[in-house]
């Protein structure tokens, strides 16, 4: 979580500024969610784009990241970790199918940017089809909790019954609307909102029939609240353990617990240093979610296939990039030898009707197609099997391209 914390906002900053600092690096899409901090590139060479992430991350977690603190996966394991990802197979809540909405407002961002190319275009758009062939395809989802589900269900099994409960959401973004839904089907006594914008927690507060208040008046919610869900955005804590203290006097020390579901961090750990104040993070939140793992997995290894499946179908789409260019240069030099010897026969013969001249070119246009047809089918086929390189390297030489 600390070291979360510390890059989380790696995905706020501007990407191009990234690429730029990034050498050797030809495209980047930065993840960041709650879970993760991922760096997607495609790079020429690996180890000077590998490296130079490596330094841009210890930069921005102001040197208390390390190599040893993260991993670095290339080629085919990189496709399979982002397949994995979308699909919400790797995802601390499996299939939950947050992590997809996620993933797409990242590709969204890079294609703004204009940090994605052609590579990461094709990637992020197979990832997104995958990602509803799993949904569609199995039950994983079936049984699937989010983050914010997996908070209220805490909240159940220390309460055992919520229906006497008043709860207190900080911040009214997805997360908290979320938590909203899984408690309003808990039936608690009261949902209290409180928001830095008034309109946007005055509208979560009345379609769930609770109450909003700024986060001025936080702390008296505080003291009547028994449970608080946390999901800001802010960079600093909201609830420090100085606040809260003198607060529980006022309780008379009835317990209250804090369930912090953002990252950076809401809470101050030091919260639990108080009698009767209960903190539990997103890292605890993992104990949880482990009760319906067992379905979602048996799931899961039908949808492992399928990534599997579509792994091999990026990758042979990738391959066939490298032969792209001799298919190009052969079709160029065909093309340049059509038109210097039409423009030949056509200089000798002297003027010619425009309609003449149109079949010319369509006629000998037709004769170069044809005869390039069958090389490039085989090309296409050979060129990116073993020995492909080969083959390539015999055609340029035979072309003289």
């Amino acid at each position: 979580m600390e070291l979360r914390e510390k890059l989380a906002c790696v995905g706020e900053v501007d990407l191009c500024d990234v690429l730029g600092r990034l050498s050797g690096v030809q495209e980047l899409l930065v993840l960041s969610t709650c879970n993760r901090v991922d760096l997607l590139m495609v790079t020429e060479d690996h180890e000077q784009g590998i490296k130079s992430a490596l330094d841009y991350l210890s930069i921005h977690g102001r040197g208390a990241v390390r190599a040893d603190d993260l991993y670095v996966l290339e080629g085919a394991d990189a496709v399979t970790h982002l397949f994995k990802v979308a699909a919400s197979l790797d995802s601390m809540v499996l299939g939950e199918a947050q992590i997809l909405g996620q993933v797409k407002a990242a590709y969204r961002r890079a294609v703004d940017s204009r940090t994605s190319g052609v590579i990461l275009n094709r990637l992020l758009h197979r990832s997104f089809f995958l990602a509803k062939r799993v949904r569609t395809e199995t039950n994983i989802g079936s049984s699937a909790v989010s983050v914010a589900s997996a908070a209220v269900e805490l909240a159940r099994k220390i309460f055992g019954t919520l229906t006497e409960s008043r709860v207190l959401l900080v911040g009214a973004g997805d997360m908290a609307e979320l938590a909203c839904e899984h408690l309003a089907a808990q039936h608690v006594r009261e949902i209290v909102v409180a928001n830095r914008s008034p309109d946007r927690g005055f509208s979560l507060a009345k379609r769930f029939k609770g109450r909003a208040v700024g986060l001025s008046y936080l702390m008296d919610e505080v003291t009547e609240a028994d449970i608080v869900i946390l999901s800001t955005g802010s960079p600093e804590y909201i609830v420090a353990k100085k606040d809260v203290k003198p607060r529980m006097r006022k309780r008379r020390n009835r317990p209250i617990f804090f369930i912090d579901i953002a990252v950076p961090r809401d809470a101050d750990p030091a919260l639990n240093d108080l009698d009767n104040v209960y903190l539990y993070d997103i890292d605890d939140l993992g104990e949880v979610v482990e009760a319906n793992r067992d379905l979602r997995e048996e799931e899961a290894v039908y949808a492992q296939r399928l990534v599997e499946e579509e792994v091999i179908k990026f990758l042979n789409w990738l391959e066939s990039l490298k032969v792209v260019p001799t298919i190009v240069s052969l079709k160029d030099k065909a093309e340049e030898i059509r038109v210097a010897e039409l423009g030949k026969t056509l200089h000798k013969i002297g003027p010619v009707d425009p309609e003449v001249r149109d079949s010319l070119e369509i006629l000998t246009s037709s004769i170069v197609n044809k005869l390039l047809n069958d090389p490039i089918l085989y090309l296409k086929e050979k060129g990116t099997k073993e020995r492909g390189k080969a083959l390539l390297d015999t055609v340029r030489r035979l072309f003289k391209i």
